[in-house]
């Protein structure tokens, strides 16, 4: 098992028309990894791609990746 397989906690927020409308997902355990979606699914969809993206770069760069913390809601 990799770290792109590791379960991290996640927040979904629904946004409101000002902001666009959807969901936005976010990882409180990957600073600045977020992303949304026009429905819940999609987000969750979404931000699993955003995860792989933002530790695939973290390793690429030779930074940390934080283990996750243990929270109500996972990645897939």
């Amino acid at each position: 098992m990799g770290w792109v397989d590791l379960k991290y906690p996640y927040k979904i927020e629904t946004l409101s028309e000002e902001e666009g409308g959807g969901f936005l997902i976010t990882y409180p355990d990957l600073p600045g990894c977020i992303s949304d979606g026009d429905t819940i699914e999609e987000a969750i969809a979404m931000g699993e791609d955003a995860r792989r993206a933002w530790i695939e770069t973290r390793l690429e760069q030779g930074l940390e990746v934080p283990m996750p913390f243990s929270g109500a809601n996972y990645s897939r």
